[in-house]
């Protein structure tokens, strides 16, 4: 972790902890004491931005994981190929290091999507998933794009990858008033986006490899389709959506929808007024709301 990650946690309440994974350090913090939950983060995020989810949820009765994905925050950013099935991995091995009991993943955005994926793939270990404006994959689909914007993102992504250019273009992209920009975009409530909130996504950009990691993650595969996910998973699930979401509109969430109309064990609220991050913009309201459902959860193998 570099000094200016560092410094954009010093004022959080966590005791961050490190892990060793197949050669990689892991960043991680655990509170609280109780059946376990594992708090996922999305794209460019860490375990800052769960810093309004963490303490409530401990203080409900659960003993809370949150840990920064290889790539981001905290961890180490290696040059390798990233992928929703290599993070897949070290959620798995990090429970059966650190947890051996049933566990509710939470994630927002690609973590939600990976929580999905652990409740599929490792059902053996999972009590239930909260998902938080489930991204639909880690990259856009190429039929999810229009001609002219499959264009754009194609020359972006060559250009954030280029050896000559790579650098410069991400320098841009990680500048703190983009960020700003990015979150105003995003975040339906405006009053979250806070000089702190920024400093959390920025901060992380500076570490050694963070460029390769970005371009990496531009040009790494979808992933499963949460469709497919689905069909998979029996354990029950929260779905929370902000309804005013432009990366991940609403419209969305009816996959999610159907299923609760069809008497599976899935439970959909949506926030007005609320944008991509609804742990985050409005924890008034989803920290009661998880803390409700968790109650109705059987942790059983």
């Amino acid at each position: 972790m570099t000094l200016s990650t560092q410094k954009s946690l010093s004022n959080l309440p966590l005791n961050l902890q490190t892990w060793h994974w197949r050669g990689h350090s892991i960043q991680y913090t655990v509170q609280g004491t109780g059946h376990p939950l594992v708090l996922v983060h999305g794209f460019g995020a860490s375990i800052g931005h769960w810093r309004k989810n963490i303490p409530a949820l401990a203080e409900g009765g659960y003993q809370v994981f949150a840990l920064d994905l290889l790539g981001f925050g905290g961890s180490a950013k290696p040059a390798i190929d990233y992928s929703l099935e290599l993070w897949a991995e070290l959620l798995y091995d990090f429970w059966a290091e650190h947890i051996l009991k049933p566990t509710v993943f939470i994630g927002n955005s690609i973590g939600a999507l990976l929580s999905l994926m652990m409740l599929a793939q490792y059902s053996e270990i999972s009590a239930g998933a909260v998902l938080l404006n489930s991204a639909g994959g880690l990259n856009h689909r190429p039929e999810e794009l229009n001609l002219p914007l499959r264009l754009v993102m194609g020359t972006f992504t060559k250009m954030v990858s280029s050896r000559i250019i790579g650098s410069f273009v991400f320098n841009q992209v990680r500048q703190k008033h983009r960020i700003r920009n990015t979150l105003r975009q995003v975040y339906g409530n405006k009053k979250a986006i806070t000089d702190d909130l920024v400093e959390l996504l920025y901060a992380p950009s500076n570490d050694e490899g963070a460029q390769k990691v970005f371009a990496s993650i531009l040009t790494a595969p979808a992933g499963p389709h949460p469709q497919e996910l689905l069909e998979k998973v029996k354990q029950p699930l929260l779905v929370i959506w902000g309804e005013d979401d432009p990366w991940t509109p609403i419209k969305g969430s009816k996959i999610y929808q159907d299923l609760v109309e069809m008497g599976k064990p899935v439970q959909f609220i949506s926030v007005p007024k609320t944008g991509h991050c609804p742990h985050d913009e409005r924890p008034e309201v989803v920290n009661p709301k998880i803390l409700e459902w968790l109650a109705t959860v059987e942790f059983s193998l």
